[in-house]
């Protein structure tokens, strides 16, 4: 008896700590792209089009994309699974769209100063990163048109996708950090806020490892 009262308050504490840890996150993924639209002020330059479109690209689109799987903080928890998968792929579209549109403005502000590309490990690391995030979007089609997924079980490309996906926003997160090493960034903030900024991108890498590593563990229990 008193067992059973312990594994509901533990089991109510997992369920609390795993909704404040996904609201968190939402919080965080939306603080950080407002405060980049607030010191980038895109269209007061070629350039603010660059940090703009890559926080709202990996910050705030990818973030809430995976999101929407999580069974603790999902703002479309009782959807279809089907719905939330084509929804996350809208959401993964867009957040392609304007990274490449980040790239291409950077790259462009670049050819217009007269200076070198891809010379900084943030700037290598991005290409990489907008490369491997419209394979992964390209890839994740047979998940929804099973047509295409010949000789493959759905369960396993959905496992290679959820894997492949972790490390494509990892590699986001890490883009995003390393931006907010720039001369513009650090030149435009204080230490103070120069950590709490960091925060963001780190703490919510964290949150979706945890997301993605837990529901496939869970999976794996389950079919074992």
């Amino acid at each position: 008896m008193v067992q059973g009262k312990e594994s509901e308050a533990e089991a109510r504490l997992y369920r609390c700590t795993r909704t404040v840890a996904a609201a968190l996150t939402h919080v965080l993924c939306i603080a950080f792209t407002v405060f980049l639209v607030f010191l980038s002020r895109p269209g007061s330059s070629l350039f603010s089009w660059h940090p703009f479109l890559m926080s709202l690209a990996f910050s705030f689109l990818m973030t809430e994309a995976i999101l929407l799987f999580s069974s603790h903080g999902s703002p479309i928890r009782k959807f279809a699974h089907k719905t939330k998968g084509r929804i996350h792929w809208a959401l993964q579209g867009l957040c392609v769209t304007c990274a490449v549109g980040g790239l291409a403005a950077i790259a462009y502000n670049k050819h217009l100063n007269d200076k070198p590309h891809f010379t900084s490990w943030h700037g290598l690391l991005g290409l990489i990163t907008v490369c491997v995030v419209g394979l992964q979007s390209l890839a994740a089609a047979p998940l929804i048109y099973h047509s295409l997924a010949k000789g493959w079980s759905l369960a396993k490309l959905k496992r290679y996708h959820a894997a492949s996906g972790l490390v494509t926003y990892l590699l986001g997160c890490s883009s995003l950090l390393l931006g907010l090493c720039s001369t513009w960034f650090t030149g435009s903030v204080s230490s103070y806020i120069w950590y709490l900024s960091a925060l963001c991108p780190a703490l919510s890498a964290l949150v979706i490892m945890d997301q993605v590593s837990r529901t496939y563990t869970a999976k794996k229990r389950l079919q074992s």
